[in-house]
């Protein structure tokens, strides 16, 4: 795709709203209220899982349409032509969010979950749980990285161009990676379920996502962008948290039954932030990455795009499989843990910096 007369300069700083600051408080509240609901009205919650086409369950496809496509009108896939300029802090995070992060979160998730934790977890969802592990790990971050790299002060234009790249290498990326990383954690591939996945939450929303955003910017410029952003961002986190409702109300059981899972699940997540950040930021200095690409370098390698994982593990496993409480579990834990991965980094920049010619 050809880059647009808009793509040169990013568009204003995003901070962090309402919403996006108590992420994990609205989580919590979701797992209250879609638990009661999984009790007191259960009926219609069997009612929205018959709901499928093709595997496909409808009123969910429709709430994470309503979720991702925003997050993907954001993204400028024609700052693609911005690469270059910061090529040694784009090939450090490629390597994080590609070669290091699904494999490392296989490896954490086998570990934890197949056999620290197993005994302490419902037999029968051992490997779906893995197998959600697996999904959050596989797809790197696209909108809320602009956050993060906001708070930390980050080079704009390298935020932008890596997220583009990001997007562009997922739709071929995601699904061989998922399903090498499923096979050795020997999880049968679904392959059908998974190629549909991938073309119905990556391909057909980034395509649309791209097209509204340049007839917007055709038709107004980036006020007129900013307008409908504006507009439909409370529709896309109303689409969440409705999302986060019904996963719960078929979770309910399971996590009345067994509460500890939710804190066993977040652990290989927490190792694996810190430990893809850490590389990260580390292999930024070592290649003498300025702190303004290194910083949201970091974040970017360490951050995970929750509504595709989630997505896709309710179309490979389905509404109730310990696959989606997984993805769900990285959604709990994301703003406290990437919040905390901007303040170290802020707090090591005299460190990054003193050191960088040495």
């Amino acid at each position: 795709m050809s880059a647009d007369v808009h793509s040169t300069a990013p568009a204003a700083r995003p901070t962090m709203g309402l919403f996006e600051r108590y992420l994990s408080l609205w989580v919590a509240l979701c797992i209250v209220v879609g638990i009661a609901l999984g009790h007191l009205v259960p009926g219609l919650f069997q009612a929205i899982a018959a709901a499928e086409v093709a595997q496909v369950n409808l009123p969910v496809a429709v709430l994470i349409w309503l979720m991702i496509v925003p997050m993907l009108l954001k993204i400028d896939l024609g700052a693609l032509g911005q690469v270059r300029e910061h090529w040694r802090g784009i090939g450090v995070t490629l390597f994080i969010n590609w070669a290091v992060k699904p494999f490392s979160m296989a490896l954490l998730g086998t570990l934890f979950i197949g056999h620290l934790f197993a005994p302490l977890l419902p037999q029968d969802q051992i490997s779906s749980y893995i197998a959600g592990l697996i999904l959050l790990a596989a797809a790197p971050c696209t909108a809320m990285v602009f956050v993060w790299s906001n708070l930390c002060e980050g080079e704009p234009h390298y935020t932008l161009s890596q997220v583009a790249l990001n997007d562009l290498i997922m739709v071929f990326a995601f699904a061989p990676i998922v399903g090498l990383l499923l096979g050795v954690a020997s999880i049968t591939v679904p392959w059908g379920t998974l190629l549909l996945s991938v073309l119905l939450y990556i391909v057909i929303p980034v395509v649309a996502a791209q097209f509204w955003r340049r007839s917007l910017l055709a038709a107004g410029g980036e006020p007129a962008l900013a307008r409908v952003l504006g507009r439909i961002q409370p529709v896309s986190l109303l689409a969440l948290l409705t999302t986060l409702v019904l996963l719960f109300g078929f979770q309910g059981e399971q996590i009345l039954a067994q509460p500890l899972v939710i804190v066993l699940l977040a652990v290989p997540i927490l190792i694996q932030v810190y430990f893809n950040a850490g590389l990260a930021y580390w292999l930024s200095r070592r290649f003498g990455v300025a702190w303004c690409v290194a910083a949201p370098a970091a974040l970017i390698g360490a951050s995970n795009f929750f509504e595709l994982a989630v997505a896709a593990a309710i179309s490979l496993f389905g509404l109730g499989s310990g696959a989606a409480l997984a993805t769900v579990v990285g959604v709990l834990v994301e703003v406290p843990v990437m919040l905390s991965v901007v303040r170290i980094v802020k707090a090591t920049k005299p460190w990054y910096e003193g050191k960088a010619g040495a």
